[in-house]
């Protein structure tokens, strides 16, 4: 399998356990479902843009960097907006996403195959 569609694999798995954690907040309960999309559309992003990396850059601590990054600016931008009672859940949100990111980054270095190389004639 290509690093990208590994990425994309591991983003939609991983994102499904970090929306699951939301389980642990009881005011969003009733939001399981799109909390669930949400997160696993915003894995499998992170996962595509970190598998694209590990094509060009073979460094597995930039690898995990880069994964961290996305997945904790991504959780920001969802974390920024409201819930239903105004409140905002930054590090219930952010935590998981920093965490998954980082997880995503490391398994696109590691995993999958490298593109093969065309020799000249």
């Amino acid at each position: 399998m290509k690093k990208p569609i590994v990425g994309l694999l591991a983003g939609l798995i991983l994102g499904l356990l970090d929306g699951a954690t939301a389980w642990f907040t009881p005011a969003v309960r009733d939001f399981m479902a799109s909390i669930l999309m949400g997160s696993s559309f915003k894995g499998m992003v992170v996962g595509l843009l970190s598998g694209w990396f590990a094509l060009k850059v073979k460094s597995v601590p930039m690898g995990v960097a880069l994964g961290a990054g996305l997945g904790l600016l991504f959780a920001y931008f969802v974390a920024a907006a409201p819930s239903e009672t105004g409140e905002h859940y930054y590090l219930q949100i952010m935590l998981p996403g920093f965490i998954t990111g980082g997880i995503i980054g490391f398994l696109t270095q590691v995993k999958g195959q490298e593109p093969a190389t065309r020799t000249g004639a």
